[in-house]
Formats: structure tokens, C-alpha cells, sequence
């Protein structure tokens, strides 16, 4: 681009912008030599006309006027050439082209054009002038699926008056021919541009030599379209920003989304963006999402009329049974090309250590712009602190970018208990640390070891926590989360399932999916709204909830991290669903000393306290949730009275407590409280 700066502007960039002003004053030059060769077919057209000669109006040259060098035998400006090639042009579409052009830049245009057509209220170019006046014409270049027409290179003022309306140039055609290129305006706000990165792993490059072979190999009529499946979107973007790179394109991207529903709107949208892929030249990236079945015929028939090279990207293929052109599919990235890109966004960290990225590469699975990202992300607080711990700033970085397709699809906990928060017997936190140690040891076990090779399938870790309500199941699962240093993210269930067929898989394909890159532990809450569908199959609705269950153990099983379910139904379970998972905790409702030593810990040390006594309160027969729920509302009844904390706020927070779980208290429940 033109620098307007002066002083500001380097050497390099000073000469190549002396170098594309030299280029765009010799296109401007070139052009107004073949505008003024055609402004002399009027000028001869005009002298005919006043000797009264050749009342067809065909074209006969003066003694005075030169006409050998025609602008059809001329070879013009390099893109008006390219514009003649690339729209199949005839010699005669070439000159209306120019002549169109001439009224914005030439002056006498109008005084040429109303002498050349004997009229002095038509001083503008139209067809009827050009069928006269210019070389070679044929009635056929007049009509909306020719050329000048179909690619809107021309435009009519009124359509009622074919002939005699005022003929325009488009303007983005206009620039082009002056060697100013740009996108077309009508198309900013849906278009986007995609630079390509400097480096692929090796087997995103292969995808995207595909993708340009793809494009290549489309001959006699083969659609010049690749579908490209898997992945994330950005990482779809980077392959073929590359093929559109080695085949000499830019790509810009779009959401089908926003195509237009109306056949007539889309169909015009579609010959404004194939005339730019041509002109700048380009491909483009259209993006499939979830689309109604309306969006998605709107988006059918846009990639069936494409004439140009076209990328259909989406997670999954598409349902169609239209022509798809070749299908590519963004293979999962190894663990050395894994390791590769981290070293790679680390270079500037030299503090985290070959040993820390193996162990990133072990726990996350990112595609390579996130992970540019959080090395981007590492290198700025580095730089701006010192003393900052290099290899934890790495790790939270990992799961920053880990965490971010997960948000609006589950409740994010920051997990802060600690093991020494639980109140379980041994057996069970002995199973609990057996979890952490599988989900700890994975690369080890799997990839060095090498059972990965030998077992193949049911490589996820997954657990069932069976107990009552409050009995510490989440609990017990952030404690395993901030071990492992992830983020917890409960999943209700209750809001994943739905009554129409199908929607139920979508939407647990959609956590899994997000999931996959490593930053979190699921916890899937309220597993009965689904295991309780298990049932004796009577209909095509028991049918499906059977293989809702199946689908969701099917995508535990191939999780790379910790899935758990929780469920206070275990006895409605089958053996076959058991045999599928791999760890069964059973969370018991804790007895008297176990609700005692719950009491001693939810209390906080700083609070005022007097009088209030673990043992009494441990004769209380609710679980730990609701002993919590009861401890923060005594502490805030007595901070409104301006009060230390007395059994007395204890036990009208426990009345409270009750009604909300339809009981009452027994009198030996607050026997000697107060």
C-alpha cells in the first residue's frame, strides 16, 4: 500500500512504493491509450454522421483518423487483458468496456458522445451508441446472461430502456482496470480475510497440498471445491489460507450463516463474489455450521453454483447429496508434532524447559493457534515481572486457552479443597487417589509403556460417584481437580438431555468436543435424568434413551481425561453400563463422627464462636451440603445481630434447613443445644 507518511517510511518500503507508483502510472497511461483509441471510433462515427454517410451506422474509417491499431488488435493494459481473458470478453464487450470507462476519464466524453449519437440531451455512453460506433457488434452482448451483464462490469441506469439508458462502469471494476484492487465494498461486513501462518505441522501441510490439489485436479466441469472436516475452525482456516497461498489465491473466509435465504438475493451475491475471486484472485472459505433446514438448502445450492475455488469447511460432513468435490479431513496432530509447535510458541521462554512442554503435550491437546496464543500470552508476563514461575505461568496459560470453548457448555469451578477437606473412610479415599494417579500417569502408561498399542479401546478414565445428595461427591471431585492442576466443569445433565431424538448427542458431542483439548474434569451431575431412562425397549423412544447411555459412555471411555458421573440411583443401573466404567466410589451418608469432624471444618478458625459444640451439632442427620448450608446461615444471623456465633443461630438456621428438605427436627436432634 501507498505510504503517505514520507519521513516515517523505511528504505525498503520507500522503493517499493515508488515501484507500485511507477506500476499504477503506467497502467493509468496504457489505459487512457486504448480509452482514446476508442474515443476515436466516436469521433469517426460523429464525421460520418455529419457528412450524412452510412445510415446503418456501420463504422467506415476517415482519411484523418487511424484506425489500424484497434482496441481489439491492441494489447491495452495488463488488466484489462486479464479482465478480457478471465470473463471471455469479446472484442466488441472490450470496447463498450472502455468506452464506459472513457466517461469517467476523459472530460470530452460527453461532447464525443452526444456528437456521435446526434443528440445533445444523450451525452453519455449507451448501447445503441456502441452497437453504431464501435467495432464488431453483436446484439448478444446486450443481453443480463452475457458477460457485461451476468458480472455486473456494466451497469444499466434504467433496464426498462435497454438501449438508450446511460451505460455505467461498476466502479470496482473501474479501480481494477487502474491497478487499484480492493474487495468489493457490497461485500465487506460478510467477507473476511484469512492470512496464512508462516509454518504448518507436517500433517496440517499435507492436508493443505491436498486442498491445492484438490483445486488443481477439478477439470471439464469438476467443481473447483474441496470440503475440509475435522478440527476447530481456526485450524481449517490455517490449512487453506496455505493451499490458497501455493496456488497463488488469498482466501477470505464467510459463515453460511449469513447467506442470504432468497434465491435471487444469493444468486446475486454469488456472481458478486466469483467475479471478485477472479479479480483479486481468491478463494473462499465458507464456514458450515449448525444451520436450520432452510439456511442449510440456501447454503446447498450457494456451493453447487460456485465457479470458483471454494473451501466448505465444518466439524463433521455434511448431509447432502449433491457433488462435494474432493473431502479432506484435519488429521489429529501427533505427540511430536504436538511438541513440535510448543517448542515452537516457547522459543522466547527459554525458562520452561523441554521436560515442562512434555508435560503440557501429555495433559493438553490444542490445536497450534491456541497454543501460539499462550506462548504469546507466557512471554508478555515474563516480560513485564520478574521472579514469575515460568512453567506455572505455561500451565495456566494451557488451560486459559483450554478452557474457552467450554464456558457457556457447563458451570466452571476453580477447584480449591484440598484432600484434607474430605471427610471419607480410607477405602474410599484410597480409590479416589487410584483415579488421580490414572489420569496423572497416562503418557507413561500408554505412550512409553506402550498399553496404548495392546488395548486400543476404553482408554479414558471414568468413574461413578454413587451417594445421596450432600454427601460429597463434588467435593471429592474438585479435590482430584486442583490435584491435577485442571478445572472442574459440572454438567447438568438435566439440561443436556432433550425429548427430541438425536438432540441429545448433539449436545454431549458438543462437551466432549470442547473438552478434548485437555484443561478440564468433567463432572457429569444428575446422571439419573439420563440412567433413568434405562428401561425394557417398548417403543422407538426406549430404543433411542438406550443409546443416549451408550453414546455417553462410548465418548467417556475415549475421553482423554476424567469423566465422572454422579448418581444417587446406583441399584437402577445395569451390569452392563458398570462394566464400562472403571471406578466405582460409593459416598456414604456420614455417620455421627464423620458429621462431628465435618462441623470442626466448616468452621472457620476467625470466626466468633461460643458455646457451639461439634458433638451436639454432629446429632443433626443431614450430610455435609447441608451442614454447610447451615453453618453459613447461623453465622449470618448472628452477624446481623451484631452476635458471636451461638448454638442458638445454629438451630434457626437447622429449622430453616428442614422445611426446605420437608422435615422436622426430633427433639433428640437438639437435645441440650440451649
Amino acid at each position: 500500500m501507498r505510504n503517505t507518511g514520507g519521513e516515517d517510511m523505511g528504505a525498503d518500503d520507500a522503493a517499493a512504493g515508488r515501484g507500485q507508483g511507477r506500476d499504477e502510472a503506467a497502467q493509468g497511461q496504457a489505459l487512457l491509450a486504448a480509452v482514446h483509441a476508442v474515443l476515436a471510433r466516436l469521433d469517426n462515427h460523429a464525421g460520418h454522421k455529419a457528412h450524412g454517410s452510412d445510415p446503418a451506422g456501420s463504422v467506415q474509417p476517415t482519411e484523418s483518423t487511424d484506425l489500424s491499431a484497434t482496441p481489439a488488435a491492441s494489447s491495452g493494459p495488463a488488466a484489462l487483458a486479464a479482465l478480457v481473458d478471465c470473463f471471455g470478453l469479446s472484442p466488441f464487450e472490450r470496447q463498450v468496456v472502455l468506452l464506459a470507462a472513457a466517461a469517467e476519464l476523459d472530460p470530452t466524453t460527453a461532447a464525443r458522445c452526444a456528437a456521435a449519437c446526434g443528440d445533445p440531451e444523450r451525452a453519455y455512453p449507451t448501447f445503441s451508441l456502441s452497437l453504431a460506433a464501435l467495432g464488431d457488434p453483436h446484439w448478444s452482448a446486450l443481453t443480463p446472461v452475457a458477460p457485461l451483464r451476468r458480472w455486473r462490469i456494466v451497469e444499466l441506469d434504467d433496464e426498462s430502456r435497454l438501449t438508450t439508458s446511460r451505460l455505467r462502469l461498476d466502479e470496482r471494476i473501474l479501480h481494477f482496470l487502474a491497478g487499484s484492487p480492493y474487495l468489493d465494498t457490497r461485500l465487506h461486513g460478510l467477507l473476511r480475510r484469512t492470512t496464512a501462518p508462516d509454518a504448518l505441522p507436517a500433517s496440517h501441510a499435507l492436508a493443505a497440498d491436498r486442498v491445492a490439489a484438490g483445486w488443481a485436479g477439478a477439470g471439464g466441469g469438476a467443481p473447483l471445491r474441496v470440503e475440509l472436516v475435522g478440527g476447530d475452525f481456526r485450524t481449517r482456516a490455517d490449512i487453506a489460507a496455505v493451499a490458497a497461498r501455493r496456488s497463488g489465491l488469498g482466501l477470505y473466509e464467510m459463515s453460511a450463516a449469513d447467506l442470504p435465504a432468497a434465491p435471487a438475493a444469493r444468486d446475486l451475491l454469488a456472481r458478486l463474489w466469483q467475479r471478485e475471486a477472479v479479480l483479486l484472485p481468491a478463494a473462499l472459505l465458507l464456514d458450515v455450521g449448525d444451520l436450520d433446514r432452510e439456511q442449510s438448502a440456501a447454503t446447498g445450492a450457494f456451493v453447487e453454483s460456485a465457479a470458483v475455488p471454494l473451501v466448505v469447511s465444518s466439524s463433521g460432513p455434511r448431509r447432502t447429496a449433491r457433488s462435494r468435490g474432493e473431502r479432506v479431513v484435519v488429521p489429529p496432530l501427533d505427540a511430536d508434532e504436538q511438541l513440535g509447535v510448543w517448542t515452537d510458541a516457547f522459543a522466547a521462554v527459554p525458562e520452561v524447559s523441554e521436560g515442562d512442554l512434555r508435560d503440557l503435550v501429555a495433559q493438553f491437546s490444542l490445536p497450534p493457534h491456541l497454543i501460539r496464543s499462550a506462548g504469546a500470552s507466557v512471554a508478555r508476563d515474563l516480560a513485564g515481572e520478574d521472579g514469575q514461575d515460568a512453567t506455572g505461568l505455561a500451565w495456566r496459560a494451557g488451560l486459559a486457552e483450554a478452557r474457552m470453548g467450554m464456558d457457556e457448555l457447563g458451570r466452571r469451578i476453580e477447584p480449591q479443597a484440598v484432600w484434607g477437606d474430605l471427610v471419607l473412610a480410607e477405602r474410599q479415599l484410597r480409590v479416589l487417589r487410584e483415579i488421580t494417579a490414572h489420569v496423572r500417569q497416562r503418557p507413561t502408561v500408554y505412550d512409553e509403556w506402550g498399553f496404548a498399542g495392546t488395548l486400543r479401546r476404553g482408554l479414558g478414565v471414568t468413574a461413578l460417584f454413587a451417594g445421596g445428595s450432600g454427601t460429597g461427591k463434588t467435593l471429592a471431585a474438585e479435590v482430584m481437580a486442583k490435584e491435577l492442576g485442571l478445572d472442574l466443569f459440572v454438567i447438568d445433565l438435566s439440561q443436556v438431555v432433550s425429548k427430541y431424538i438425536g438432540e441429545t448427542e448433539k449436545n454431549l458431542r458438543k462437551v466432549f468436543d470442547a473438552a478434548e483439548q485437555g484443561g478440564a474434569l468433567l463432572l457429569f451431575d444428575e446422571a439419573d435424568a439420563l440412567f433413568g431412562k434405562r428401561s425394557e425397549v417398548k417403543d422407538s423412544h426406549d430404543r433411542y434413551a438406550n443409546l443416549e447411555v451408550s453414546y455417553l459412555l462410548m465418548r467417556m471411555e475415549a475421553y482423554r481425561g476424567l469423566a465422572i458421573l454422579t448418581t444417587n440411583m446406583k441399584q437402577a443401573l445395569d451390569t452392563a453400563f458398570l462394566r464400562r466404567i472403571r471406578f466405582v466410589v460409593d459416598f456414604p451418608f456420614p455417620g455421627e463422627s464423620e458429621r462431628a469432624e465435618i462441623w470442626r471444618r466448616v468452621l472457620p478458625a476467625r470466626a466468633p464462636t461460643k458455646g457451639v459444640d461439634p458433638a451436639l451439632l454432629a446429632r443433626l442427620t443431614v450430610a455435609g451440603g447441608s451442614i454447610r448450608n447451615i453453618a453459613l446461615s447461623g453465622a449470618f444471623l448472628a452477624a446481623e445481630e451484631g452476635d458471636r456465633l451461638r448454638m442458638c443461630h445454629l438451630l434457626e438456621a437447622a429449622r430453616t434447613e428442614y422445611l426446605k428438605l420437608d422435615r422436622s427436627l426430633t427433639p433428640a436432634e437438639v437435645h441440650g443445644w440451649v
